[in-house]
């Protein structure tokens, strides 16, 4: 017949895990651990494993992991260095005032008046008036 040889827990950990047990059965569950208990823990994963100490005091083995440096606690992207972007309004330019008179051998008057900082298109206005004449 073939039986697993177990090693004998160290005191130490049997002791730990009293405490655990202890903390367990006063506390409502999903409490979080004291620190001084997670440092114990920490203490003898570095002397006995990881696994060992957290199997026998039903830890979370990547919880452990991170106390006591195995892997960094929080990964994070790394961050990029802030930009600055400065955004400008145009320049403000002059307003000029302009007025069209128009009037066509019938008779008829246009007076066009506007504010503007562009030159309005002369041709297409004229065009556009001469069209509606014809």
């Amino acid at each position: 017949m073939n039986r697993k040889s177990t090693a004998p827990i160290p005191d130490a950990i049997v002791q730990l895990q009293r405490q655990f047990d202890q903390f367990r059965s006063t506390t409502p569950r999903r409490m979080k651990l004291p620190e001084p208990l997670w440092e114990a823990a920490a203490e003898l994963a570095r002397k006995h494993g990881i696994y060992s100490v957290a199997h026998l005091l039903r830890l979370d083995y990547m919880g452990l992991k991170k106390r006591i440096g195995g892997i960094p606690a929080v990964r994070r992207r790394p961050t990029k260095a802030a930009t600055f972007v400065e955004l400008t309004a145009p320049q403000a330019t002059a307003q000029h005032e302009c007025a069209i008179d128009f009037e066509c051998p019938s008779g008829r008057k246009i007076r066009v008046q506007w504010k503007a900082s562009t030159p309005l298109d002369w041709i297409s206005l004229l065009r556009a008036w001469r069209e509606m004449e014809g």
